[in-house]
């Protein structure tokens, strides 16, 4: 077992570990251990949330009851309960459990422990074998697996806080069940916060939390346990030591201590991971929908989370085309300056730069016309229509091009007062094709009706 999983969490007697964690926080190693390892869920009782998980005969609870046969794979944001679950299952009678994690493992430990469990499996002991941090592990270390999943040489647990379809190879997914855990709501958070509030193996009633001070801890957290236990443990601890006199009574914990204990919530946003695409995907969208604020609301998470400000600018410069194009000419230009600027000045300051594109991007009005028009001629190129240039229109400076007929016949716009006139631009194939379609908002409005008189004027015959 690594280190980094020898906490007490995974200990091979369950009864010994409950012991201890059920001593009052400030006795022995329990005090030692960060409080949201101490209120850890000693059974299914007490798991808060994860429901559509939990249900009667469903996966996960038949493996955490020791009857599941089911390899599989808890994908979830930090602090939902991946841990827990793998803590609750070397629980279960009958087997036993080896713990890894990908930081520190390679491809000699795992097999180290499939050779275990082949040893284990002559005198009928079944061993389930816990990673975390799977998506860390590299393809060969994962291929390691493969055959022990598919005979059940172990019943492989596997936590993972990055989309697996990205993070896992194809063959190990086919045999693996893929479990979501969600963000725990408020209600959850709550409740975990008031019990280990009470609760013996935490604070044990010595603080009194005020309404605001948890309700701030509730929105600190984003959904994950362990950043509202921590938090908690962070404010109890500043309280407690600002009144080391009072020994019976408990110390009141407001919000202006929560607020002085945790400078800020951070971000859940790996810019490694899946949760870098999600956020850019959704900044993307909600501009592409118009909705300013919520645009603004992802740029900050990922201005918050240290995103490299580069791809954001990178991002507007291509919705600029994509999304806007003709409506709004000018919303390229703003992108363009935005990521100019951002390369000559860096954050903070370039911030104020991004938000002023995605402000401008945001309350353009939408056009895909100009992605829908390269998308049409590049399908027609592709379907190998691209006939000969007309002759007209071929190079002619050059000796002999006129006995070719290059040049021969062209037209020069400039020479008629409206600067258009009727000409074949296109080749044979092509005469008539639309590709651009002006979306009529914005300064399209002006371009449908221009478009089509200048398409008139070309193509009269």
């Amino acid at each position: 077992m690594s280190e980094e999983l020898d906490d007490g969490l995974f200990s091979t007697s369950p009864a010994q570990g409950r012991t201890e964690q059920s001593k009052p926080a400030g006795t022995s190693r329990g005090a030692m251990r960060p409080l949201a390892v101490r209120m850890r869920p000693e059974s299914l009782d007490e798991v808060v949330g994860q429901e559509h998980l939990l249900a009667p005969a469903s996966p996960l609870r038949r493996l955490i009851e020791g009857s599941g046969a089911a390899s599989v794979i808890l994908y979830g944001p930090p602090g939902t309960g991946k841990t827990t679950m793998a803590s609750l299952i070397s629980q279960a009678t009958g087997r036993r459990f080896e713990a890894l994690s990908a930081l520190s493992a390679g491809v000699k430990d795992v097999r180290a422990v499939i050779d275990l469990a082949r040893r284990r499996l002559v005198n009928g002991e079944q061993t389930v074998l816990f990673i975390d941090e799977v998506h860390r592990f590299s393809r060969t270390q994962q291929d390691a697996l493969l055959s022990a999943v598919e005979d059940r040489t172990v019943l492989l647990v596997a936590a993972t806080t990055e989309n697996p379809s990205f993070s896992v190879v194809s063959p190990l997914l086919s045999r693996s069940l893929i479990l979501q855990l969600k963000p725990l709501d408020a209600a959850a958070i709550g409740t975990l916060i008031d019990r280990a509030v009470s609760d013996p193996r935490g604070l044990a009633g010595r603080v009194r939390l005020a309404a605001g001070a948890r309700d701030h801890l509730i929105a600190l957290s984003a959904g994950d346990a362990r950043r509202a236990l921590t938090a908690l443990e962070a404010a109890a601890e500043s309280a407690l030591a600002r009144n080391s006199d009072t020994e019976s009574a408990p110390v009141d914990v407001g919000l202006e201590t929560v607020e002085a204990s945790v400078d800020k919530a951070a971000v859940r946003y790996d810019r490694d991971g899946d949760q870098h695409y999600d956020v850019i995907s959704a900044f993307i969208k909600s501009i592409r929908g118009s909705d300013v604020d919520a645009a603004l609301h992802y740029l900050a998470r990922m201005i918050t989370a240290g995103e490299d400000p580069r791809f954001i600018a990178r991002r507007l410069v291509v919705h600029a085309s994509e999304d806007i194009g003709m409506a709004d000419p000018t919303a390229l230009h703003t992108a363009a300056a935005a990521a100019q600027a951002v390369q000559l000045i860096g954050m903070p300051e370039a911030g104020l730069t991004l938000a002023h594109a995605t402000i401008h991007l945001a309350t353009a009005p939408k056009s895909n016309g100009v992605v829908a028009a390269l998308n049409a001629a590049m399908k027609d190129v592709a379907k190998g229509k691209a006939g000969p240039v007309p002759a007209h229109l071929r190079d002619g400076h050059y000796s002999g091009a006129s006995s070719l007929g290059s040049a021969v016949g062209y037209r020069y716009p400039h020479d008629v007062a409206e600067g258009v006139l009727s000409q074949q631009y296109p080749p044979d194939e092509l005469v008539g094709v639309d590709y651009y379609r002006p979306a009529g908002r914005g300064t399209e409005r002006d371009l449908v009706v221009r478009v089509s008189k200048l398409r008139k004027i070309i193509r009269r015959k």
